[in-house]
């Protein structure tokens, strides 16, 4: 989840930006329509003004119909269409409100006005896209129609809320093109890490994307550059320290002394030990390439091992299953195992290793004392706890740098009088 942030981000924001618009618009148009109904319901005081003055002079209902047809109204005189429409017509306002009709009246007092209040509902109703106006009396009703007015159209206001959710989605399209350069960059930085140096991060543009998957590049051919120049150095003055031991390894075996020719002899040894492990370090820091990894028999390489390290088999005990196999480069892996067995054997109280499988991951246990420092200190090139012992310090740098090759680490755990180095 944690390697789609960004486009989890862009989408999270893509959605609360569409619903705060449908919010928005939702009560926009609510809002809109009742502005035009009240708007519009506006109307009624024309009608009820007609519909009274009816009712005083007691006109005829032709009269009523020639008032209301000035204004465009039309009284509706079929019962059962009234009867319909007042069924199943939407209600969009309604108003109740008293009529005050005031009279001179002569008595034997003299002249008076006299006040009539009359109870009347006023009631807007929409039906087959129409809208009418019922105008209900405490003894009379009438349903007129408006044939000017209309029922409210909401077209313009889901228009403007198409318009706006395209334009969004339209931009979130954007947005993930500009996106696209940023996975495939993701994707070629994980390949450079897998080991292919010769990938391009070039590209064409101008944005903060092209600038940063330029500068890549460019800091890719410098790092090439600069592996290049490492191992040319390191395989260069292996080659020239080889030519010196060798002529040196001839020369001491002119010597008369043969205390001298065995001391120059050891020291001759020691160095080209030295520059084979040094050959190696250079081999796992440059293995890059996990392709060079296939499929083995660990016993196979287990018995590689032992044949390198060039001791009495009686001294190694291997328990591990015959079909058990793993993905390895033959060489390396041999080397590790060799170092671990030669270490083993070099600081074991009865110069014996055992090797086994354990919890599905390769050990190797030999009787000793508790390693005197975390395995951290071991693993550090040029460290090792008796000086006097015929090693350069670097059998379990060696083993840790191919381990980390494997995707692998060291572990070392000590029980029972039992040191057990761990292929974890």
């Amino acid at each position: 989840m944690r390697q789609h942030a960004v486009l989890i981000t862009v989408l999270f924001t893509l959605t609360v930006t569409i619903v705060s618009v449908s919010v928005v618009f939702w009560e926009f148009f609510l809002l809109n329509k009742q502005h035009y109904i009240d708007h519009i319901f506006t109307k009624h005081a024309t009608i009820t003004q007609i519909f009274r003055q009816h009712q005083q002079k007691q006109d005829s209902q032709i009269m009523l119909e020639v008032n209301l047809a000035v204004y465009r109204f039309v009284l509706e005189k079929d019962k059962e269409a009234v009867k319909t429409v007042l069924k199943n017509a939407k209600v969009l306002k309604k108003k109740d409100f008293q009529s005050v009709n005031s009279s001179l009246t002569f008595s034997q007092e003299g002249l008076f006005t006299t006040k009539t209040v009359t109870d009347l509902s006023a009631t807007m109703l929409e039906f087959n896209k129409k809208i009418y106006f019922y105008i209900k009396a405490p003894f009379s009703s009438v349903l007129i129609l408006d044939e000017e007015l209309k029922p409210y159209k909401y077209w313009s206001v889901a228009y403007s809320y198409m318009t706006i959710i395209f334009i969004i989605f339209f931009s979130f399209v954007l947005i993930l093109q500009k996106l696209r350069p940023l996975i495939r960059l993701r994707k070629k930085i994980a390949l450079y890490g897998d080991g292919n140096m010769n990938i391009s991060f070039k590209t064409k543009g101008h944005d903060e994307i092209a600038l940063v998957s330029n500068e890549l590049e460019a800091t890719r051919e410098k790092i090439n550059v600069i592996l290049e120049s490492r191992t040319l150095f390191l395989r260069n003055i292996m080659h020239e320290l080889k030519t010196p031991i060798a002529k040196g390894t001839i020369a001491t075996q002119m010597l008369e002394s043969q205390k001298q020719r065995d001391r120059f002899g050891s020291i001759f040894g020691r160095l080209e030990s030295l520059v084979n492990e040094f050959a190696l370090i250079e081999e796992v820091t440059s293995l890059g390439d996990k392709t060079d990894l296939k499929e083995y028999r660990l016993v196979y390489i287990i018995d590689g091992a032992i044949d390198m390290a060039m001791i009495d088999r009686s001294s190694i005990t291997v328990e591990v299953d015959a079909t058990y196999k793993i993905n390895a480069n033959y060489r390396l892996y041999t080397t590790a195992i060799k170092n671990m067995i030669d270490n083993g054997i070099k600081y074991s109280t009865d110069a014996h290793v055992k090797i086994l499988i354990k919890n599905g991951e390769l050990c190797f246990e030999s009787k000793g004392d508790c390693i005197a420092h975390p395995l951290q200190y071991y693993i550090e090139p040029f460290t090792k706890d008796n000086p006097a012992k015929n090693s350069f310090g670097l059998g379990l740098y060696l083993v840790d740098s191919i381990l980390k090759a494997h995707n692998k680490v060291l572990a070392h755990e000590y029980e029972n009088g039992i040191n057990r180095f761990i292929f974890a």
